[in-house]
């Protein structure tokens, strides 16, 4: 018997004065039974960070031809390519083609790949690549719960996540290419 998808109701107040977006949002996002709770948490991260009414999620690990997010216009063309983790350069430099506009979430042995895979796809004006802190990232997943509310406040390149009980701040690297900002 195949282990099914754990679904996740989050609601999010995202605050983000980089880019003048104040939303609140409802959405269910699944986890994958071989999705680590990191991984989960940086979705929704991604998804406060580069809020769009048009942004989704992809089935991710379930389809390896989409991305974590993606945005999309109204005629179905792809705006904007989400990944998170720790892709390949092949896949990145895959999914800058096919999108405007191409973001990479790091998080885990961000260093080394930094090294050995960043430098594949360095001559690409399209993608830009950020790193969340694995510490505050860890602890930030271990308030992920089946139901959970955030608030969500970015600033100069800080996020602020708060829930009923503590604030925890991340603050972001950028490795390539530039901040999110305004549209």
């Amino acid at each position: 018997m195949a282990l099914q998808a754990t679904p996740y109701k989050i609601s999010l107040d995202i605050s983000d004065t980089d880019r003048g977006v104040y939303e609140s949002v409802k959405f269910t996002v699944a986890r994958h039974p071989s999705e680590t709770e990191l991984r989960l948490a940086s979705r929704v991260l991604a998804y406060a960070m580069f809020y769009h009414p048009q942004l989704a999620f992809g089935r991710g690990l379930s389809d390896t031809d989409e991305a974590a997010l993606w945005e999309m216009d109204l005629t179905g063309e792809i705006q904007h390519w989400i990944d998170v983790g720790l892709p390949d350069a092949a896949r990145v430099i895959k999914a800058s083609r096919r999108a405007p506009r191409m973001s990479v979430v790091v998080y885990g042995n961000a260093r080394l790949w930094r090294e050995k895979v960043l430098p594949q796809f360095a001559h690409l004006t399209n993608v830009n690549v950020f790193v969340l802190p694995q510490d505050e990232l860890a602890e930030i997943a271990a308030k992920l719960n089946r139901s959970t509310h955030w608030g969500v406040m970015i600033s100069d390149g800080q996020l602020y996540i708060s829930d009923d009980t503590e604030q925890m701040t991340i603050t972001l690297e950028c490795w390539h290419g530039e901040m999110p900002k305004a549209p």
